[in-house]
């Protein structure tokens, strides 16, 4: 347990030191030892960033409190476009399929549901399934196999049925 802490103390000493000096990421190899910390970088004024979409299940509550929406506006809506986007709950690694030689979770075209898995975010060494959590066809895929997501970034945009 001792060593857990320890690793645990390290981590909160990085990103102490990320903070410190900021900086957006760091990437640190010891031996066998790989670590990888990156910070959200500040939004510009009046920005903001809207409910995620996707859920982990077995997640207790949402990350996010409910928000009143204006009439007509729909959750994680592209503007203009008339599209849904599917957004990362978590910070983690995108990845399309269950395993490298699997076909990918959906492709473009693909008709998705609430409960359609469409990709896993690996964080911390733990796998978590992204549901769509909306109906519709998928008609862009935005992040790319293996690239590291932000929590609220696009994924998916799909075209609500």
């Amino acid at each position: 347990m001792a060593d857990k802490d320890a690793d645990v103390q390290k981590i909160k000493d990085l990103i102490k030191i990320m903070k410190e000096n900021d900086l957006v990421k760091i990437d640190i190899r010891h031996g066998e030892d790989y670590i990888s910390l990156q910070r959200a970088q500040p939004q510009p004024p009046g920005a903001t960033l809207g409910p995620a979409i996707a859920s982990i299940p077995g997640m207790g509550t949402p990350a996010l409190a409910p928000q009143t929406l204006s009439p007509g506006q729909t959750p994680g809506s592209a503007k203009g476009e008339g599209l849904l986007e599917v957004k990362s709950p978590i910070v983690g690694t995108f990845y399309e399929a269950p395993s490298p030689d699997s076909d990918p979770y959906v492709d473009l075209g693909a008709h998705v549901d609430s409960q359609t898995v469409v990709c896993i975010i690996e964080a911390m060494k733990v796998m978590n399934e992204i549901r769509a959590e909306v109906s519709g066809t998928i008609v862009e895929k935005i992040a790319t196999n293996g690239q590291a997501v932000e929590y609220g970034q696009v994924l998916f945009r799909v075209r609500p049925d």
